[in-house]
């Protein structure tokens, strides 16, 4: 069989997958599966099987099935939420001004991305008093909506060892954490994790790719209540 054809067959099987899971997404709709924000429910197994869809008919499944399965998994139950209010909170709190992104995901997450550069000093995890405005807004959010979650996930550039990267990746993760809870959000809402030099989003043979790569990634959540 030519590869043109294997390739058409592939896409062909994932779009019907596509396609079933959004039927049952459907049919959650109409059994009442709306969140309190507004959305869509949407959960790990959904989320993780279009990832891994998409990954199949772009050719790399690994990337694309973390667009589902990264918090979903790890979350279970997480619903679709109106994050415009959130939203222009954090960006108004000098999020825009700092370079950091606040971008609504497909799995229903609200991602907060902070590079190093103005969170903390080199191989440090200290927090920059830069930032602290921004975590403020993040943690009056998760304050004032007890449905929401946090998961902070750090990362590194490829640069050093695997074990001295890992470690500054889980603990950069855990100051941002440390900081909400300090500021009225309870532990049991949230979590960190550390992932290294893994999942790099940019080049790590440049200089500005290792900056890009060098991150803590802020996801915010909402659960079924």
């Amino acid at each position: 069989m030519s590869t043109t054809i294997m390739r058409v067959n592939r896409l062909v099987a994932c779009l019907g997958a596509v396609a079933l899971i959004a039927g049952c997404a459907s049919i959650q709709d109409t059994m009442g599966g709306m969140s309190k924000g507004g959305g869509t429910a949407v959960g790990a197994g959904t989320g993780a099987a279009i990832g891994a869809g998409l990954g199949a008919i772009i050719g790399n499944s690994g990337s694309a099935a973390l667009i589902g399965a990264g918090i979903g998994a790890v979350a279970g139950g997480i619903v679709g939420y109106n994050w415009s209010g959130v939203k222009k909170d954090v960006q108004q709190s000098g999020a825009s001004r700092l370079g950091i992104d606040v971008t609504e995901m497909p799995d229903g997450t609200l991602k907060v991305n902070i590079p190093s550069n103005v969170s903390f000093d080199t191989n440090q995890y200290a927090l920059k008093p830069a930032l602290l405005p921004v975590l403020d807004s993040v943690a009056r959010a998760l304050s004032q909506h007890p449905e929401l979650r946090a998961k902070a996930i750090g990362y590194t550039d490829s640069t050093g060892s695997s074990a001295f990267n890992q470690t500054l990746s889980v603990n950069r993760a855990r100051s941002v954490t440390t900081y909400l809870s300090q500021h009225g959000v309870a532990p049991s809402r949230l979590m960190s994790e550390g992932r290294g030099a893994a999942d790099p989003i940019a080049d790590n043979g440049t200089v500005q790719g290792r900056a890009m790569n060098r991150r803590v990634e802020l996801f915010l959540y909402a659960v079924k209540q």
